[in-house]
């Protein structure tokens, strides 16, 4: 039977579609990055549905016991903490596991977290990059920002709010210019924000604060 990968709010609550809300109510198990996050969500909707975890840190065991699971016929919703499975989380594992098995996959369209920051940037959305979490060496984040240094449009990344005043200042050395970036953090939450400005403007908005909350940066293109 498929496995359903199913896209949950980013923030509010609210952001969940009818279609997502009826099928973590139809499947057998729903298979969660954090069991306790994902309880809230069914919780507010009155959904009963036994849960399981799969994160990261997750083994072999467990994998193979999902995917033994959608052989004997059972329906899994696979779910991540917020926005959609697979998008720098470990559910690709399983979705790519079902796929090279012939399983059935079913993708639900639904919230992620770089559309929005993309469009809140102003900057031109024709041609983009999303390339997510940066490694946390900053040797190998130089290396990754200077490779979209001639990108022809936006670059969304994803960065931890205990980080992201180094990534701001990795921009800024490995592009050599001082690039626009939009900073977008608490999206869909009651504090979302967005700081729009050059790198150095950012940076002087943030470095007496104490940031919070899940973070995306939209560093755009070169001018020419």
């Amino acid at each position: 039977m498929p496995l359903y990968v199913c896209p949950t709010p980013i923030g509010n609550l609210k952001d969940i579609t009818i279609r997502a809300i009826l099928t973590l109510r139809s499947v057998d198990l729903i298979a969660a990055e954090d069991t306790r996050k994902t309880r809230i969500l069914l919780n507010k909707y009155g959904i009963r549905t036994k849960l399981t975890s799969f994160h990261s840190y997750s083994t072999e065991k467990k994998l193979e016991f999902l995917i033994r699971s959608l052989k004997e016929g059972e329906n899994i919703a696979l779910v991540t903490d917020a926005g959609t499975p697979g998008i720098s989380d470990p559910g690709y594992n399983i979705i790519k596991r079902c796929l090279n098995e012939g399983l059935d996959v079913e993708v639900l369209p639904g919230p992620t977290a770089f559309v929005p920051a993309l469009l809140l940037s102003g900057f031109p959305p024709a041609h983009f990059a999303f390339y997510g979490f940066l490694p946390r060496t900053k040797g190998k984040r130089i290396k990754i920002l200077k490779s979209f240094e001639n990108f022809p449009g936006p670059v969304i990344y994803y960065e931890s709010p205990f980080r992201v005043k180094a990534l701001l200042s990795d921009i800024r050395e490995a592009l050599g210019d001082d690039r626009e970036v939009a900073l977008v953090r608490e999206l869909t939450k009651i504090y979302e924000e967005t700081i729009r400005g050059k790198v150095s403007d950012v940076e002087n908005e943030i470095k007496d604060r104490k940031i919070k909350g899940e973070i995306v940066v939209v560093v755009n293109a070169k001018h020419k």
